[in-house]
């Protein structure tokens, strides 16, 4: 396979994770930054660096700009990491206008599934199950009207992910503000304030399955994984694979994705997102909830439990090799291998009503722990002067058992974020540490609900693992 000069066109952890993947296949790399962005670390790593003009999300979401730099840098390729432009599929356009290849899957197939109201499509056209759903703001008031007292309808997004654009609203006196915020939000983070709204199923299970695709027509799944335990539905543990998907739902969910993807001639990795009800016995119903045709936060437990590193797959299909191969050809995935779960160390400060604040500052110290079975993907150092106009992900701490035992990698990862020394820079670690220590959780007996619900008593439970405001330690991030 020929060597590429690849564009990073992102920041922070996600940047610095592909220029270390690209540099391992022999990839240059060129990295970005905004003009307020230009102490990031992910720009220690590449071989050249670029400046963008303007500052904040905005310079990031400058598709001319970027493909400008990509030319001027003698680049022939892409790579949008997640978030910014990774589902733009006018972008994608603009990268094949310029000579230049996008990684990722083609502009039809993000125009597919990018848009997640024509994905919701897409998926019912093909008999795939999918929730009651509105498109506008007066329908969204009926659908929530047909619901009862106890009903709920999530407002989302059309494109991006990551939580932004997001918001459940119960009230239909409440729309009008949801939906409104939500816009400005989801304009801010992709370009693009389209919403609709989708009934919410509240005794649900998050799973999703990452996939592969290759240029000839070759198409796998890589497992499942489950990402229930959120925080007003943005996700703070993903755990691989599911440890509580029955076997005929995880066939049936897994043909459903590839089914969905072979039809839009998916070519990268995506990964192909469905609820599944928790209360519904052997058998419990599931429905399609989005693709993300793009690499995901997440990714990371897939990589642990099959030992494929799939940023580096994702690039070397972008080069043209086949899943083939790369290994991946039939009967070639392997069985996982124990469990993984990734927890997000976010900067950021919980109120007593478990609202958030992002934090900020410079670190003083920045300590991250290590050990078998144990890995960080992060960007931050001591000395690192934070930047609160960017995403608030800090690093993934990614733990891997590999036993059956679910509850020994949970501990695992209790264990191992005990051992993080974070000071000047407030973060969620108390509160993740207090998550994975509650008793359900190790048990495996969650939903999408389960941190909204158990809200106050995991806040109390930080209380054990905050250190005395005395110490001057950035580690307590929250507020009781």
């Amino acid at each position: 396979m020929r060597a590429v000069k690849l564009l990073v066109a992102n920041r922070g952890e996600i940047a610095l994770r592909v220029i270390r993947a690209a540099s391992e296949i022999g990839v240059a790399t060129v990295a970005v930054a905004s003009q307020d962005d230009a102490s990031s670390p992910h720009l220690l790593r590449a071989d050249a660096v670029r400046s963008l003009a303007g500052s904040g999300p905005a310079a990031y979401l400058d598709g001319e700009t970027l493909v400008e730099a990509a030319r001027e840098s003698g680049c022939d390729a892409i790579h949008p990491g997640y978030g910014f432009l990774s589902e733009n599929a006018d972008f994608a356009r603009r990268c094949a206008a310029a000579g230049l290849h996008f990684v990722g899957p083609s502009p039809e197939a993000l125009e597919a599934l990018g848009d997640k109201a024509r994905a919701r499509e897409l998926a019912a056209s093909l008999g795939v199950p999918v929730l009651p759903a509105a498109m506008d703001l007066a329908s969204a008031r009926t659908l929530l009207g047909t619901l009862g007292g106890s009903g709920a309808v999530m407002v989302k997004a059309v494109s991006g992910g990551g939580g932004r654009g997001l918001r459940r609203v119960e009230a239909a006196d409440a729309l009008p503000e949801a939906w409104e915020r939500c816009a400005s939000e989801a304009q801010t983070a992709f370009g693009s304030g389209a919403l609709y709204a989708e009934r919410c199923l509240d005794t649900a299970r998050h799973v999703e399955v990452q996939i592969g695709g290759d240029a000839a027509g070759g198409l796998r799944h890589l497992i499942e994984r489950e990402c229930s335990l959120q925080r007003r539905h943005q996700k703070l543990v993903e755990i691989a694979p599911s440890p509580s998907l029955p076997s005929g739902v995880r066939e049936r969910i897994t043909e459903a994705a590839l089914g969905l993807a072979r039809e839009v001639g998916y070519a990268s990795l995506g990964t192909f997102e469905f609820l599944v009800d928790a209360e519904g016995g052997a058998e419990p119903e599931w429905f399609f909830l989005e693709a993300n045709p793009r690499l995901q936060v997440e990714h990371t437990v897939t990589e642990e439990i099959t030992g494929i590193d799939l940023v580096q797959t994702q690039l070397r299909i972008a080069q043209g090799a086949s899943l083939e191969e790369l290994g991946l050809g039939e009967g070639d995935i392997p069985a996982p291998r124990g469990y993984a779960l990734q927890a997000r160390v976010n900067m950021e400060t919980l109120e007593e009503d478990g609202s958030v604040r992002p934090s900020g500052g410079t670190f003083t110290t920045h300590e991250v722990p290590g050990g078998p079975g144990l890995r960080i993907d992060g960007f931050a150092r001591a000395g690192y002067t934070t930047n609160p106009r960017f995403d608030s992900l800090l690093a993934k701490m990614i733990a891997h058992s590999p036993s059956r035992d679910f509850a020994q990698v949970v501990r695992r990862a209790e264990g191992a974020l005990a051992e993080f020394r974070i000071e000047g820079v407030a973060t969620n670690l108390p509160f993740l540490r207090s998550l994975l220590a509650h008793p359900d959780v190790r048990a495996n007996r969650v939903t999408t609900r389960f941190v909204d619900v158990h809200l106050v008593e995991i806040l109390r439970g930080t209380e054990r693992y905050a250190p005395s405001p005395s110490a001057g330690d950035g580690r307590a991030g929250v507020r009781l």
